[in-house]
């Protein structure tokens, strides 16, 4: 039986200061819990209407605004980061990328990469902030464009080395972590 829990919600009635961080974690992680299957439907619906290079496009034009609608509608400041960045935007901050280290490591010692998370409240330019991230493993259709060369069509290879020419995004297997959806909010 696992305690941490029981532990944890014990904790939390005891103690109200840690109630409100449980209700933050809830709440990010029901966000976070959000975006990538209304990703995923997008990215198998456009691979359907144009093959596999269509996927290129809606990681780059529709992921972003899909991150910031649900940014706008739930106060939460939004991003994907990876340590093998294909685009600037995606590079993680310092806590984004010892994160995202420890994700690899938790990875590599046996833990699900669906089910490997980070948060904590650090300061940030004088101001206490919740973090929070969530593993994103690679699942295969992410593999159309970020797998290895043979698992890529000559159109996606094209695409990519038009678009990013700096690319370190390619090379991934099934449930390797791609990367994480990261969030924070002031408290």
């Amino acid at each position: 039986m696992n305690l941490k829990p029981l532990l944890f919600t014990a904790v939390l009635a005891a103690f109200p200061a840690f109630a409100d961080e449980g209700s933050r974690l809830d709440d990010a992680r029901q966000v976070a819990n959000s975006l990538p299957p209304k990703l995923l439907q997008v990215l198998i619906e456009e691979i359907g209407k144009g093959g596999p290079e269509n996927a290129i496009s809606v990681c780059r034009e529709r992921a972003p605004l899909m991150a910031k609608a649900v940014s706008e509608k739930t106060g939460w400041a939004i991003r994907r980061v990876s340590l093998r960045a294909r685009n600037a935007k995606a590079v993680p901050d310092a806590w984004e990328k010892a994160g995202l280290e420890e994700f690899d490591q938790r990875l590599a010692a046996g833990a699900a990469a669906a089910g490997i998370e980070k948060f904590e409240v650090v300061a940030e330019g004088g101001q206490s902030v919740f973090r929070y991230m969530k593993a994103l493993p690679t699942q295969d259709v992410c593999l159309v464009c970020h797998g290895t060369p043979a698992r890529m069509t000559p159109a996606v290879t094209t695409k990519l080395r038009e678009l990013y020419p700096d690319d370190k995004a390619t090379g991934y297997e099934a449930d390797q972590i791609r990367g994480a959806i990261s969030l924070k909010r002031p408290l």
